[in-house]
């Protein structure tokens, strides 16, 4: 939502008590969770981000050989920690609100910055670009079923209907519009990392949109509450990097490629991406967010025939209408 190929890409302790007066809230929160709605700007910030993952897809397939997949991930965000600096370094105060809710942004930071990048990298080090791909369309039913079991978000048939829509868009880009090849996979280990990946930013973002003690000074700074993130993240970020070295599996070859490619999967996979799906989830809600997800292999298709060479094909507008369908399905009352 990476090594590079086509990227598609509870824990109650997490969460640090809520004051009554959010608790109050909450029957609210799951009321419009329930019966979503996608306004312009929500779809237009939700379709940034399978936007730049479609990106460093195709990026990714230049460098896999230059950098390991822990060792791509930690660099990456830690250009981002120094990026987002300059505009929220006070969040990172010892006086800051940050600190006493240190363990809600140490979740948020495994889920999304250690974890689902972790795995995400590992899967496609691991499994083919066809399978990790279709795995990550499974994301939209993880948003569904996460919301329900943990957040008692009630599950419609037009969401399970849109849900199905969506991921048939995916399978038609993934067949080219031939069942034959999808009738070849074959699942391997990478496909469960990312079928867990894909839980992981589940997860994530309806701890994003659920209402929480976390300080609102903190919350309504976009760019302090992803450096919250980050910082906490890098945390976990480190330690997969240093499991990878250890087992001498790490690799990193410096050169301007290298670099320049770093540098765009910072801002825009990174932190441009991140910075659109929280404002998008917090607008449209976690269940609905999650069908953005599956325009990615569409888009990667699509920069694919612009910088590889591979020309569009008319399944690509089938694939288009299936997921736009199924994300207009699911939001509807």
């Amino acid at each position: 939502m990476e090594t590079p190929t086509f990227h598609l890409h509870d824990t109650a302790h997490f969460f640090t008590p809520v004051p009554a007066v959010v608790t109050t809230a909450t029957s609210g929160f799951v009321a419009s969770m329930s019966h979503p709605r996608v306004t312009l700007s929500a779809a237009l910030l939700l379709t940034v981000p399978p936007i730049m993952w479609a990106c460093n897809a195709v990026l990714g397939r230049v460098i896999a050989s230059m950098a390991s997949p822990m060792t791509l991930n930690l660099l990456r965000w830690c250009i981002a920690f120094v990026l987002l600096l300059p505009l929220a370094a006070p969040v990172l105060r010892r006086s800051s609100a940050l600190w006493p809710n240190w363990r809600r942004f140490l979740g948020l930071g495994l889920l999304s910055i250690g974890g689902y990048n972790a795995l995400l990298y590992l899967s496609l080090n691991t499994s083919t670009p066809i399978n990790v791909t279709l795995v990550g369309s499974i994301t939209p039913v993880w948003m569904l079923l996460i919301g329900r079991l943990f957040f008692g978000m009630a599950i419609s048939r037009r969401q399970w209907l849109g849900a199905a829509m969506s991921i048939c868009g995916v399978m038609v880009v993934l067949s080219r519009g031939e069942l034959d090849l999808l009738l070849q996979v074959h699942l391997v280990p990478g496909d469960f990392y990312m079928l867990l990946a894909s839980a992981a930013w589940a997860y994530y973002s309806w701890m994003l949109a659920h209402p929480t003690s976390e300080p609102s000074n903190i919350r309504s700074n976009w760019a302090e509450f992803l450096l919250a993130q980050i910082a906490l993240g890098l945390i976990w970020s480190i330690l997969f990097a240093g499991g990878e070295w250890a087992l001498g599996l790490g690799r990193f070859t410096l050169s301007w490629p290298l670099a320049a490619a770093l540098l765009f999967i910072a801002i825009g996979p990174a932190v441009l991406a991140y910075r659109a799906w929280g404002a998008g989830v917090a607008r449209a809600g976690p269940s609905v967010a999650g069908f953005f997800i599956n325009l990615t292999p569409l888009f990667t298709a699509v920069l694919s025939g612009l910088f590889l060479g591979e020309i569009p094909h008319a399944y690509h507008a089938l694939a288009f209408a299936l997921i736009v369908g199924g994300i207009v399905v699911s939001s509807r009352r």
